[in-house]
């Protein structure tokens, strides 16, 4: 597996995931019917407001309506000759801190028919190499309390276990768990 650059050589294997049901968002599974209508409309547009390493993308709008100003960040594909899963990375210039509406530097998501083969982790671990060319001192990266197989990508990448918290209700209100990862000696 290796992460690659969202491309229109790849873009084939990513509308079949969301035309399967995949979501690259966990907490909106609308997100894979909102990505299609992009992909349709406009798939050059789309694949490019997948890298924002800048933040000029459009706001992002939470479920009640609410707006917040977009973070920079990008994402990458896993793929292994298919379309595997989605990595995703965000970060605000000059600090590791992030602003509440955003629960985590990096996230993470493999299609149901691709688990299980370590691909999660390993695309982690290349996004904290990622993360680390930024300046980042650490990065904070949360999962679902009920969600171990995330919880084991994350130790095996050298989580570190921070706090247990309540995701804000625009977010899912589930409870989290925020673990960190240092990359100054990475």
């Amino acid at each position: 597996m290796q992460l690659v650059w969202p491309a229109r050589d790849y873009l084939a294997g990513y509308i079949v995931a969301l035309e399967s049901g995949w979501s690259p968002d966990d907490l909106r599974p609308e997100a894979a019917r909102e990505e299609l209508a992009r992909i349709a409309e406009d798939a050059d547009a789309f694949l490019a407001s997948l890298v924002d390493r800048e933040a000029v993308g459009e706001p992002i709008v939470f479920s009640d309506g609410s707006s917040v100003r977009r973070l920079p960040g990008y994402r990458m594909w896993m793929w292994d000759g298919e379309f595997c899963g989605s990595a995703s990375f965000r970060w605000q210039p000059g600090t590791e801190a992030l602003p509440p509406y955003c629960l985590g530097h990096i996230g993470y998501s493999v299609v149901p028919w691709k688990r299980g083969r370590g691909y999660a982790t390993q695309a982690l671990g290349e996004l904290l190499a990622h993360a680390k060319v930024e300046g980042l001192r650490y990065v904070e990266i949360t999962t679902r309390t009920d969600n171990v197989p995330s919880q084991r990508v994350i130790l095996a990448n050298g989580g570190v276990l921070a706090e247990e918290f309540t995701a804000p209700s625009a977010l899912g209100g589930h409870r989290h768990l925020r673990y960190r990862v240092q990359l100054d000696d990475r």
